[in-house]
């Protein structure tokens, strides 16, 4: 009788860590993209609509396309309803990187038709919004400060770098983190958390060596116990040109070759066990007539020495992790 007891209780701790397995496989964010460009193409900018697999109270980082990008989610089957009501309903909140028109021309256009919500950024993206696009010489001020009168649709909300808040409204939290995006131009990371689960975005960045700034390399510090814990579930990072675009024609964005660099920084703190198939979310190349994401997609791969997970998203197809 011990032994088919013994047999039975075996067979239990299979199972359990099994499904265990399985569900540590499960996602836990989904992405929509509603747009993935650095420019020219007005339809698909800069836009990232992100959730716990497990609900629809979604937050947009960056802006730059919004409703286009939700039609063409929503004819996808990704979403259901109309592209007004999604956003007025679904999008509970923006975390707007840097205030480039790239990534916050939707956010801007929609605002008459929007429905009321925060906008988390940094005090100088703020400041920018606040002076130069909300306001009544050039638009209409909707949010909550700045130009009178106030409209009070959007609130902002103003984060302090490296402290962790609420995303209102949301099951998500936030960390902020500064980056160089060519001087005296600044933008930002978020490092977005559910329960124990993480995406880090990062807006628009140079890399350290050109922007002689340290701002990578301290993110990089931060982020490193997450990936080593498998915490950490992806990471959107920019390549906007390949590596023939000329250091001083950069203007703050990346090459694959300065890309693998700062990779390569995060794999010394991390060790290269845990970069190995690791999901990066390649963002913002520039959309150009010379097959220059081609360029950039086989670039990256040449200098995959480090077996990363090069992701390449299209807009309105899910991505999730």
């Amino acid at each position: 009788m011990n032994f088919y007891r013994n047999i039975f209780i075996v067979c239990l701790l299979l199972i359990s860590f099994g499904s265990q397995s399985q569900n540590n496989n499960q996602p836990t964010f989904k992405i929509i993209p509603l747009g993935v460009k650095g420019g020219s193409d007005e339809s698909n900018l800069s836009s990232y609509m992100i959730a716990p697999e497990n609900s629809d109270n979604y937050i947009c980082l960056d802006a730059g396309t919004l409703n286009y990008g939700i039609q063409q989610a929503v004819k996808n089957g990704l979403l259901n309803g109309n592209a007004s009501s999604i956003l007025k309903t679904n999008v509970k909140a923006y975390l707007i990187s840097h205030p480039h028109l790239d990534h916050v021309s939707g956010l801007i256009i929609n605002s008459p038709d929007d429905s009321s919500k925060n906008i988390y950024a940094l005090p100088f993206c703020i400041d920018v919004l606040k002076s130069n696009y909300f306001t009544w010489k050039n638009w209409a001020n909707f949010a909550n400060e700045g130009d009178k009168p106030t409209l009070n649709k959007y609130h902002y909300v103003s984060l302090d770098t490296g402290r962790e808040i609420a995303i209102e409204n949301t099951e998500m939290f936030v960390q902020s983190f500064l980056l160089s995006h060519s001087n005296p131009s600044k933008s930002t990371a978020f490092l977005i958390r559910y329960k124990d689960a993480y995406l880090l975005y990062l807006g628009d960045t140079g890399a350290d060596e050109i922007e002689k700034s340290n701002n990578l390399y301290l993110l990089w510090q931060s982020v490193a116990p997450l990936i080593k814990a498998k915490k950490l579930k992806a990471i959107f990072i920019e390549t906007s040109f390949p590596n023939e675009q000329p250091a001083k024609q950069l203007f703050g964005h990346l090459t694959p070759s300065l890309l693998i660099k700062e990779i390569n920084a995060l794999s010394a703190l991390t060790g290269t066990e845990a970069m190995k198939g690791f999901p990066v979310i390649i963002t913002h190349m520039k959309p150009s007539s010379n097959n220059v994401e081609e360029k950039i997609k086989k670039q990256l791969e040449e200098l995959n020495s480090l077996n990363i997970k090069f992701v390449f998203p299209e807009q309105a197809k899910f991505l999730k992790f």
